[in-house]
């Protein structure tokens, strides 16, 4: 998370206009975008920010150096790192390591794997791609790892994963929920405000998604400036690509298609593979339209 907000960028340099609502990462998008010969549009949907109450971080530190957490759970990178940074201010950093370092460790994908190695503590489990809770549990059976009766953390982000828990509390351990961040929309909603015009005026041709809370914020501020109806059924004629499984979830919530899915979870995957295809898809949705 940046203390500046990227604002909407465009260029004209290409044929395909594509209107992605990343934040964190919005240079390199409009790079990317760029390089497969598209005309990017980024609008900050989202910003990560730290929780006022962090109790829940302090608990899961005292649990863990009283011996009393079995296993981790690290969804992301930003969330394992700041999870340290909060419980090391009351508990020394080396400590902390240690005590982690003796409990089974799992990661959902290859961020938080770099953040442990980079702190020097072991990885028992790491998820396969695409990265979800699903891949999660699955790693878990088929490992398999016996959770009867074991206390098990999960370094959350943004929203709880509430499909996690159950799977994890569906086979008998006992789950701590440690959020460490939340979602807001950003400070300056206006980029994204504009982004949805566009959208309504069929500026776009594709929309990409990399995270369900991107879906979330845009339907709720389109919904907010009374123009939720118009954004989706102008959004359904463009060519929407999702990064993953729960974004996808998200678009098909929001009354969306999905129509394309990369063959690797990634964000240069993602613009790459949704590009290549968005010529033919745009050709078959708009002999759809006047047919």
């Amino acid at each position: 998370m940046t203390d500046e907000q990227p604002q909407i960028t465009s260029s004209d340099e290409a044929q395909l206009r594509v209107c992605s609502l990343e934040s964190r990462r919005a240079d390199e998008m409009a790079s990317l975008i760029r390089r497969h010969r598209g005309v990017p549009t980024v609008a900050p949907s989202m910003q990560e920010v730290p929780l006022d109450d962090n109790r829940e971080v302090f608990r899961f530190a005292e649990e863990l150096l009283q011996g009393g957490i079995d296993a981790v759970v690290f969804l992301t990178g930003v969330g394992a790192k700041a999870l340290l940074e909060i419980a090391a201010g009351r508990h020394p950093r080396a400590d902390l390591l240690a005590a982690l370092d003796r409990c089974t460790t799992v990661v959902r994908g290859p961020k938080p794997a770099t953040v442990l190695r980079n702190w020097g503590v072991h990885i028992d489990h790491r998820a396969p791609e695409p990265n979800t809770w699903k891949e999660i549990l699955a790693t878990l059976d088929e490992a398999p790892v016996d959770l009867s009766g074991r206390t098990v953390a999960v370094q959350e982000y943004g929203l709880p994963s509430e499909e996690l828990g159950a799977g994890l509390r569906d086979r008998g351990a006992v789950v701590r929920s440690v959020p460490v961040y939340a979602w807001k929309l950003p400070d300056d909603t206006a980029p994204l405000e504009q982004a949805i015009r566009t959208t309504c005026e069929r500026g776009f041709d594709v929309l990409l998604f990399t995270s369900a809370q991107q879906v979330r914020h845009i339907t709720e501020v389109a919904g907010r400036i009374g123009l939720q109806q118009e954004w989706v059924a102008a959004a359904s004629d463009c060519v929407i690509g999702s990064i993953g499984p729960t974004c996808s979830e998200a678009i098909r919530s929001a009354g969306l298609p999905v129509d394309v899915k990369p063959s690797h979870p990634k964000m240069g995957v993602l613009v790459r593979e949704t590009l290549a295809e968005a010529p033919q898809r745009l050709a078959e949705k708009r002999g759809e339209r006047h047919s």
